[in-house]
């Protein structure tokens, strides 16, 4: 089994916590992408960003002198959204981190699979960039089937608690796994409405859930009742697990 989430805009550097266990799988497509990102202007990269000037700044200086080999952060450590902020890595035990570090991926349009403890550093690239490159029109063309085939190697049962932007780097090109997509809403007017904030929220606590209870059959991920949550065995089906919070 594999859980994917989406990465986090907001990240930090923090190597002081626990160290990096190994280098992302992908970083030689890494250097390859962070290559091609150094050719570019500012303005042409603020253009791939759509970011503001203060945001574009910073990172076109991390850009000029990025180090992907040293003072690296524990990915499941650096991102540091509002997913992130409720799966509260910080104060995990080490069983927990050991379940995140087999069943969990981060999926990333910069490093493209990230496994928690591999070192990363602060960069800004989205599954869904326009590259405006000869050879790679966007971030989903340079990546192609390459993160699909990397995961649909490692397992036949995939958690999805990803965002479309990023999640279909792997549903796109899925032929055999199980996918069983997690849908957080509220019930209006006989219909599930999703929220951001609270989809975002309710899935860093599912991965907590599943860290804490070490879950590996999909069935007990039924139970998960944090934030108001319950199963909805009405609005679920095979492949998508609906949970509805209540008043």
């Amino acid at each position: 089994m594999r859980i994917i989430i989406s990465p986090a805009k907001k990240m930090k550097v923090d190597t002081d916590a626990f160290t990096y266990e190994q280098y992302p799988q992908f970083l030689d497509q890494t250097k390859e992408l962070l290559t091609y990102l150094q050719t570019l202007s500012y303005e042409e990269l603020k253009k791939i960003w759509k970011a503001s000037d203060k945001i574009s700044t910073e990172n076109y200086e991390r850009i000029q002198g990025m180090d992907l080999e040293s003072n690296l952060t524990p990915a499941i450590l650096s991102y540091e959204g509002i997913q992130y902020q409720h799966m509260g890595p910080d104060v995990f035990e080490q069983q927990q981190f050991d379940y995140l570090q087999e069943h969990l991926r981060i999926l990333s349009g910069f490093y493209g699979i990230l496994r928690p403890f591999d070192g990363v550093t602060p960069y800004r690239l989205e599954m869904q960039a326009k590259l405006h490159d000869d050879t790679y029109k966007s971030v989903y063309h340079f990546w192609s089937d390459q993160l699909a085939k990397q995961l649909l190697s490692e397992t036949n049962t995939i958690i999805n608690l990803a965002s479309k932007e990023y999640s279909q780097t792997i549903t796109k090109y899925n032929e055999s796994a199980q996918i069983i997509t997690c849908v957080f809403g509220e019930l209006k007017d006989g219909k599930v409405k999703e929220k951001g904030t609270l989809v975002k929220m309710a899935r860093g606590e599912m991965v907590r859930f599943l860290a804490e209870n070490q879950i590996t059959d999909v069935e007990k991920m039924k139970g998960f009742n944090r934030l108001n949550f319950s199963f909805s065995t009405e609005h679920s089906s095979v492949d998508t697990f609906v949970f509805i919070k209540q008043d």
